[in-house]
């Protein structure tokens, strides 16, 4: 682990694609190509490494992923993650913003797929079974991808949608994707306010007023969706973002704290030791180790 003061923020446009919001390229010769990939950063958008076959290890925030055969590894917005991988592997690498699939025509939703929440899984095994289907869906994502015909950006949307929803029958086979609905829309609100003002804003009531709404409402739908309180999910940010800057970075846990508009370091470290069971001091440790 390198620890900087800062982590590199990557960007759609540094792969240099002329749609800014969607890029898709071979796994084979990857880090050759991208070696900025193979140091922890953050990134803006969605990537979805779909991989045939390969030798390495994918980090996405502490936790270790095996790169082998036939998985998908999901790697969301925000994440610090770090690719280590064979200069032959097999696979795609997808990479999309939401708002470039925000943009379909029919006004379909990223956040109903529940593999691409915050708290999933990080990877989903791809089965023998559907292996032909997936690579003609892809197959189609690449030519389209690369042809650059006229309405290309449509077309590859409606192709995305369809993989999206093959990959989530995998990951929750037993449920259904739930129809939008007002709750589900507030809840997603409040992730994107929550992400853009955590350092600034701790308590829910800040968060309701924004959305319009009561704070008992809005702690109402987030229980009823998610299964914790507003007040968790604020928490749950923060301390993302504590244990990112514990291990990537060198500032002291004074800066950290200061860093997250805590008063003193003091209330950092017991916040902290509150949410996780130990102190910033051990996990940061813990992660040199």
């Amino acid at each position: 682990m390198i620890q900087t003061t800062e982590i590199v923020v990557c960007d759609i446009a540094l792969f240099g694609s002329d749609l800014k919001h969607f890029y898709l390229h071979n796994l084979t010769g990857l880090l050759e190509q991208f070696p900025i990939l193979e140091f922890p950063h953050k990134q803006s958008f969605y990537t979805l490494l779909i991989v045939e076959d390969a030798d390495g290890e994918l980090i996405i925030d502490n936790h270790k992923i095996r790169l082998d055969a036939s998985k998908v590894i999901i790697i969301k917005p925000r994440c610090v993650n770090s690719i280590n991988i064979n200069r032959k592997a097999k696979g795609k690498m997808i990479c999309f913003t939401e708002n470039f699939f925000s943009l379909r025509y029919n006004n379909n939703i990223l956040h109903q797929f529940s593999f691409l929440h915050n708290d999933a899984k990080t990877y989903i095994r791809l089965n023998n079974e559907g292996k032909n289907r997936w690579d003609v869906l892809i197959q189609l994502l690449y030519e389209e991808y690369s042809s650059k015909k006229r309405e290309s950006q449509n077309v590859l949307r409606s192709y995305l949608n369809i993989l999206l929803f093959e990959f989530e029958r995998l990951y929750n086979p037993i449920g259904n994707i739930k129809p939008h609905n007002l709750k589900q829309e507030k809840i997603h609100e409040f992730e994107q306010l929550i992400e853009k003002y955590f350092l600034i804003k701790k308590l829910p009531s800040e968060y309701a007023e924004m959305l319009n709404i009561s704070p008992n409402y809005l702690n109402k739908i987030c229980k009823e969706e998610t299964g914790c309180t507003a007040g968790d999910l604020i928490r749950k940010r923060i301390i993302i973002e504590a244990q990112r800057l514990l291990h990537y970075t060198n500032y002291s846990i004074k800066e950290i704290a200061d860093k997250l508009g805590f008063e003193n370091t003091s209330y950092f470290v017991t916040f902290f030791k509150k949410q996780t069971e130990i102190t910033p001091e051990k996990f940061r440790k813990n992660q040199i180790n």
